[in-house]
């Protein structure tokens, strides 16, 4: 029935008494609250339990016994060159060339199963043939030079890029995987370069110096984190810093008083600053190797073969080593 009495704002506040879980009118009170579940959800005890699950890091530990048998390869690898190069002449070439090849062998099987490029057979195959060539190359040519070595390189890469183009898996891996490939042909070329050295004025006391350095750094860094491996670079890769530090500094000691007893232009301090260089670029490429094997593992994918994964950071150290220390002869030692 109808009210004879308008409807009045007490009226309302009656209404809205009566029913304390209405909504209030107005274009504001139509949104309904939050779900107090909803809260408890996004800020609850559960929200703080996922983060630390997702916070948690796995350390991996150090294998003392490894780390010693690494630093043991990468010392006999020193020892192998150093002797090598002493003991090569204009007349004796042959058998250093055999011994660097056999090296990079070595080295290029460890590299491809590493860094997996693209129709693998074929491009170490490729790469092989290149550091064949390389080492003739070094060892025949009339003047010695890295010109040759680098244009070997070129014509390597290229030969195992068209080889790559085969299958079209391996073609569609070719624009992200080509930095792979050519790191694999200069890998191996750069094991010619000790050749190149010893036929050139004081190029086999710069090998000494430089494998002295570099050979020393490793295996004091080896040593020092299979006895003290802290503080750790990262969680996930099993090297310590104080060994880093303390492998370069040793190389570097050695190799000062290497130019002190060389002769003219090498100095103690010239000395010291070709095994520095040699040496730190042995460790970071040693440093890299594991954080390479660090990635993945978190990635998920398997990891590389242990024999190829454990002589991947020295043999590597060493390619590099010899490239910095060709350029320290021409710009620094001269």
């Amino acid at each position: 029935m109808p009210q004879d009495d308008p409807w009045d704002a007490d009226a309302s506040r009656d209404v809205a008494r009566l029913n304390p879980g209405r909504p209030k009118a107005g274009m504001y009170g139509a949104v309904p609250d939050d779900d107090p579940n909803e809260q408890t959800s996004a800020g609850g005890p559960d929200s703080g339990e996922e983060e630390e699950e997702f916070e948690e890091i796995e350390v991996v530990p150090v294998r003392a016994k490894l780390s010693v048998a690494i630093g043991g390869f990468a010392a006999l690898l020193a020892l192998a060159l150093i002797v090598g190069s002493l003991t090569t002449g204009p007349d004796v070439r042959l058998p250093y060339a055999v011994v660097l090849f056999g090296i990079q062998l070595l080295g290029l099987l460890a590299w491809t199963m590493a860094l997996n490029p693209p129709a693998a057979s074929i491009t170490a195959g490729v790469a092989g043939a290149t550091g064949l060539v390389a080492c003739y190359l070094a060892a025949t040519a009339d003047e010695p030079g890295l010109i040759p070595l680098l244009y070997v390189s070129l014509g390597g890469l290229f030969v195992a890029i068209v080889g790559q183009t085969f299958r079209a898996e391996d073609r569609q891996r070719i624009t992200d995987s080509w930095r792979t490939t050519l790191l694999i042909v200069l890998g191996v070329v750069a094991y010619a370069i000790p050749i190149v050295l010893t036929r050139q004025p004081l190029g086999a006391q710069a090998i000494l110096v430089c494998c002295t350095g570099a050979g020393l750094a490793l295996l004091v860094a080896r040593l020092a984190d299979a006895v003290f491996p802290k503080p750790r670079i990262a969680a996930q890769v099993p090297r310590g810093a104080a060994g880093v530090v303390l492998g370069a500094m040793v190389g570097t000691f050695a190799t000062a008083w290497l130019g002190s007893q060389l002769v003219l232009p090498f100095t103690p301090a010239k000395g010291a600053v070709t095994g520095l260089v040699a040496a730190v670029a042995a460790i970071l490429v040693d440093l890299a190797v594991n954080f390479g094997e660090a990635g993945r593992r978190l990635a998920g994918e398997a990891p590389t073969f242990w024999l190829a994964r454990h002589m991947t950071g020295p043999l590597g150290g060493f390619a590099l080593a010899f490239a910095a220390t060709y350029a320290l002869l021409h710009i620094y030692l001269v």
